[in-house]
């Protein structure tokens, strides 16, 4: 089971914790082994809009080892951020937070409280776009990225906030769940799985899936779910009960590729795992990753990466 602290100060960002907190639970339904902590340094504090919480639980000490740590944003961070409580959770952090045993997690000016712990000296990051010269001046180490949704470096992530605070809890729960858990995350929340143009490109379950229309999303599910069976369109066509051309044209029209070429990102992307895998030949891994022999694994691969499947290992 892994712990999630999300760490509250006096007017803290409602959706800063909403947004991440609803997708880690919904998540967690879906079968990732989260479990939600609200804790703060007050028992009860009131939200940006006024919302109250109650029953706050006590900043852990020791901070248990594997746990994330989630540092909520407060609206106007100049002045909210600068409190006795504030402060208390700057020297938690300090005494507790262990890089080796933890994960860090900052939405929107939750940044600012790390910085002030040093916590992003010599790391990439980012936060708000209207902070993010104090932030430079705060944490003159750290290398702050400007226009990105969110930055992860280490074990330590940041995110602009708001709501990409979403996005970054969707990469997370990724690193964490796996690839299809996120997909359902976001299906359900009905949220683009979006990344800033600076950021590593999507990986292939979760590309192409900023669209809403469900029979194609049900085609990725199957295509996804079974990569090791050599899945014709013909198949998958019946399977979410529509034709071959069809099924193509939607492919086309909502993905920007054919189902051939979205099946063989799949079929890759996992044989890519696979390959770290050194107990497994390549003739096994061409067969879970559904190529039609090692010989065709071998040549798709050569054409894609420029090196032989044993050369990648």
């Amino acid at each position: 089971m892994l712990d999630l602290y999300f760490v509250l100060t006096p007017q803290f960002m409602l959706l800063d914790l909403a947004g991440p907190a609803e997708a880690f639970q919904i998540a967690a339904l879906h079968g990732a082994q989260y479990r939600l902590n609200l804790v703060s340094p007050l028992t009860e504090l009131t939200s940006s809009v006024g919302l109250k919480q109650h029953q706050l639980a006590p900043l852990p000490t020791p901070i248990p080892a594997g746990a994330t740590v989630i540092l909520i944003g407060a609206q106007n961070s100049l002045v909210n951020l600068k409190n006795a409580e504030s402060k208390q959770v700057v020297t938690w952090l300090r005494q507790h937070f262990d890089a080796q045993q933890h994960q860090l997690a900052c939405v929107c000016s939750g940044t600012m409280l790390a910085a002030e712990a040093g916590l992003l000296d010599g790391r990439q990051c980012t936060t708000h776009h209207e902070i993010i010269d104090r932030l430079r001046q705060t944490a003159p180490l750290a290398h702050v990225h400007d226009d990105r949704l969110f930055v992860q470096d280490g074990p330590v992530a940041t995110s602009a906030g708001i709501c990409s605070g979403i996005d970054l809890a969707l990469h997370l729960i990724e690193q964490d769940a796996g690839p299809l858990i996120a997909q359902s995350v976001a299906r359900e929340m009905v949220v683009w799985l979006r990344r800033s143009g600076q950021d590593p490109q999507l990986s292939p379950w979760l590309a192409h899936r900023n669209h809403l229309h469900p029979m194609v999303h049900k085609a990725q599910d199957l295509i996804s779910r079974q990569v090791s069976e050599r899945l014709t369109l013909a198949q998958i066509a019946e399977h979410v009960h529509t034709s071959s051309r069809n099924l193509a044209r939607l492919f086309l029209q909502h993905c920007g590729i054919t189902p051939h070429q979205y099946q063989l990102d799949i079929r890759l992307a996992t044989a890519r795992q696979l390959l770290l895998q050194p107990q497994l030949s390549i003739e096994r891994i061409a067969e879970q990753a559904g190529f039609a022999s090692t010989r065709d694994f071998r040549r798709v691969w050569q054409q894609q990466t420029g090196k032989l499947p044993s050369e990648s290992r």
